[in-house]
């Protein structure tokens, strides 16, 4: 998404889809500190009922991409906080990033953790996706690679689109 976004919309549209996408991190990053994953995990039907919204995101940005393909999008204004959004909600919608976070910071965290480093903790993982993210889409914004992705750009819609169709696809037959 952050390859996409900053061949179609520029530097500033690929920084914006990665930090997005880390503060939809750091949501669930807190949430986990804070136990929410693991009521995520305890409801029935809520796990699915988000990878199922999840999934359709998904096929919706898959289509859009499809449909779409090749046209270029601006470095400022609506198409910025377009990947803004999307950065956020592929990471939000995405109820592994829960389970993973629970995981993680359960392994690591002692019980006995207090809520300043609780929220250290879930602070530096959402600043480390959003950092990396970020920096990929200035890196690649730098490169003649995006020159060449631009150029192509139509088939890397379209080899998007298919992809994330795929993901949404797998997401609910899974």
């Amino acid at each position: 998404m952050v390859v996409k976004n900053t061949v179609s919309g520029g530097r500033l549209q690929g920084v914006l889809t990665g930090l997005g996408h880390g503060i939809g991190v750091g949501i669930y990053a807190f949430g986990a500190v804070a136990g929410v994953s693991a009521l995520v995990g305890g409801v029935p039907g809520l796990h699915r009922a988000i990878e199922v919204v999840g999934a359709l995101y998904l096929l919706w940005m898959g289509i859009s991409a499809l449909r779409h393909a090749g046209e270029a999008g601006a470095e400022h204004g609506v198409a910025g906080r377009t990947g803004f959004s999307e950065g956020f909600f592929v990471a939000f919608l995405n109820p592994k990033i829960a389970v993973f976070f629970l995981a993680l910071l359960g392994s690591f965290l002692p019980v006995e953790a207090g809520l300043l480093e609780r929220a250290g903790v879930a602070g530096l993982a959402m600043g480390i996706d959003a950092g990396w993210y970020m920096f990929a889409a200035v890196v690649l914004a730098g490169t003649g690679a995006a020159g060449w992705l631009a150029n192509h750009g139509t088939w890397v819609d379209r080899g998007l689109g298919v992809l994330l169709i795929a993901v949404a696809g797998w997401l609910v037959l899974a």
